[in-house]
Parts: C-alpha cells; structure tokens; sequence
C-alpha cells in the first residue's frame, strides 16, 4: 500500500488530537509519537514528489 500526503496528514491531524485529549502521560507522549512519525512520513512524501518534477 502506498501512502499519499493526505493520508498521512489525516493520521498525523488524527495523533494530534487524541494527544489533546489523553489523561493518561504514556497516551499522550505515545500519540505525539505517532503524530511526529505521520508528519515524518509526509515531509518525505513531499521531498520526492518534488524530486520528480522536472528540471525545465
């Protein structure tokens, strides 16, 4: 499966918000985690889409 930029914004957004509302600190520290590892994933997404276009 391939992701895109949108999905993995959704799920960073998604991370982002079930850490604003975690009581818990592990919770939390653990959906800033995953937020931080979406975001990562859709940098990189971005960086070799702009890789592929043309130089002209």
């Amino acid at each position: 499966m391939a992701f895109t930029r949108d999905f993995c914004e959704s799920r960073a957004q998604e991370a982002a918000e079930a850490a604003s509302i975690a009581k818990l600190a592990n919770v939390r520290d653990r959906e800033l985690r995953s937020e931080a590892a979406w975001r990562a994933m859709s940098d990189q997404i971005r960086r070799i889409e702009e890789g592929r276009k043309p130089a002209f």
